[in-house]
């Protein structure tokens, strides 16, 4: 995976972490992934995606939840 395939520009969707060259955030594809949608959809959705941009999205995200934050969650959350 490369270190520079998810990039944070404030000029872009709010500084939200985004697949780089594109206006497509991490939030989005790990949305679609939750929803049941396989990689192979969203490359079709967004064909500017590859599989590995898929991969780096979640390691982006699987590297964010390891900082020392507690995120509270109620049984309601779904």
């Amino acid at each position: 995976m490369r270190s520079d395939a998810i990039v944070s520009d404030p000029s872009v969707m709010m500084g939200k972490p985004v697949v780089s060259g594109t206006r497509i955030t991490v939030e989005s594809i790990l949305e679609k992934l939750a929803a049941g949608e396989s990689k192979e959809q969203i490359v079709a959705e967004y064909p500017r995606l590859s599989e590995e941009s898929i991969l780096a999205a979640l390691g982006f995200a699987s590297k964010a939840l390891r900082a020392d934050v507690v995120y509270p969650v109620s049984a309601e959350a779904g």
